[in-house]
């Protein structure tokens, strides 16, 4: 009997240790299959529900699998390029033609009376009194033209030119008679015309020497003066926007030429020789106007025209300038555009209207 009570004794021990770490693996088994659960959910949530495509965005990439598999390349590039507008958050704006464009703006292009542009002239008129400032700042206006008429394009039959009369003028061009039609050459685009004139007296005087270099260098020398004076330019002015074929950001370009009836009056004094001297020869005079006449056909009387690609008009904090008061100092520091010219000068038209 001892016995026997001696071997039960080890035998429940034995098989209460047995229960115990049956329990306590079965406690591991659910805690690691629990959390696993919990993980397997989180993460379906988070790829399904958070991060899946819509249907009807799953509908379209399917269809699009479908076709470009069965369909050329460039309509499964012309189909990405379609998809990726589609899914833009910035909205393409209607098309504006002419004639809605004139009546939101309250236009009427038969019944609208032509504008005298008054405000016009006084701001183009401060833009030309700061350039001719300028223009005497340091003799600028003469570094300018000495580089120019002394460049590779000097024929080789003048000397040096020696520029010895400079004359900006006083006055200042008039704009008046402005009316906004239709472009005749594109009939989807809108321009405006006016009229401008200009009474003035801008002067270029120059001195120089013919070279006859034939038949052997430096034969003769004959020594040329010349003054060249616009008196008076009137003419219609056609202005107009045009997108930029050039820039590759679409930006807009304004476009300006006059009609071929200007009218152009110039005054040429000549002084040729040296003891002997022929004054105001006419030939010259005819020579030099039909130059001149050439010169503005062939680069702004229609069909030919300017364009200038205008800058952003977006506000931009690199652009943002603070008027200062009287007495104060401006600081340069964010006009310096890191030109030769320096810091910029304060446009005087902001500052004056």
């Amino acid at each position: 009997m001892q016995q026997e009570s001696h071997i039960q004794l080890p035998l429940s021990e034995y098989l209460a240790l047995t229960t115990k770490q049956c329990s306590n693996w079965s406690f591991i088994q659910g805690l690691l299959l629990g959390q696993l659960f919990v993980i397997l959910t989180l993460g379906f949530f988070i790829k399904f529900f958070i991060f899946g495509d819509s249907p009807d965005s799953s509908s379209k990439s399917i269809y699009s699998k479908s076709f470009t598999s069965a369909a050329p390349k460039k309509y499964s590039r012309s189909q990405s390029n379609l998809r990726k507008k589609r899914s833009s958050v910035l909205r393409d704006p209607p098309l504006q033609s002419t004639e809605t464009i004139l009546s939101k703006t309250y236009y009427d292009v038969r019944s609208h009376q032509p504008e005298s542009l008054d405000w016009f002239n006084v701001l183009i008129a401060q833009t030309l009194a700061q350039f001719r400032e300028d223009a005497r700042t340091d003799d600028a206006i003469l570094k300018s033209l000495d580089k120019f008429l002394n460049g590779p394009q000097k024929p080789d039959f003048l000397d040096s030119i020696r520029v010895t009369e400079v004359s900006l003028g006083e006055d200042f061009p008039i704009f008046s008679n402005c009316r906004i039609s239709p472009s005749d050459d594109e009939p989807g685009k809108l321009q405006a015309r006016m009229d401008v004139d200009l009474s003035d007296l801008i002067t270029l005087g120059v001195e120089t020497k013919l070279l006859l270099n034939w038949p052997k260098p430096l034969v003769a020398v004959l020594p040329v003066a010349l003054a060249v004076s616009i008196v008076r330019f009137s003419g219609t002015l056609s202005i107009s926007f045009i997108p930029s074929p050039e820039n590759s950001a679409g930006s807009t370009t304004l476009a300006f030429s006059f009609l071929d009836d200007y009218r152009l009056e110039i005054a040429v004094r000549s002084l040729v020789g040296s003891r002997s001297r022929l004054q105001d020869v006419p030939k010259i005079a005819q020579l030099v106007e039909s130059r001149l006449h050439s010169w503005i056909d062939e680069r702004c009387v229609e069909p030919k025209f300017q364009q200038i690609v205008l800058p952003s008009l977006w506000p931009r904090k690199r652009t943002t300038r603070e008027q200062s008061r009287p007495g104060e100092a401006v600081d340069d520091g964010d006009l310096s555009g890191g030109g030769v010219d320096g810091p910029r000068r304060r446009p005087q038209a902001a500052a004056h209207i």
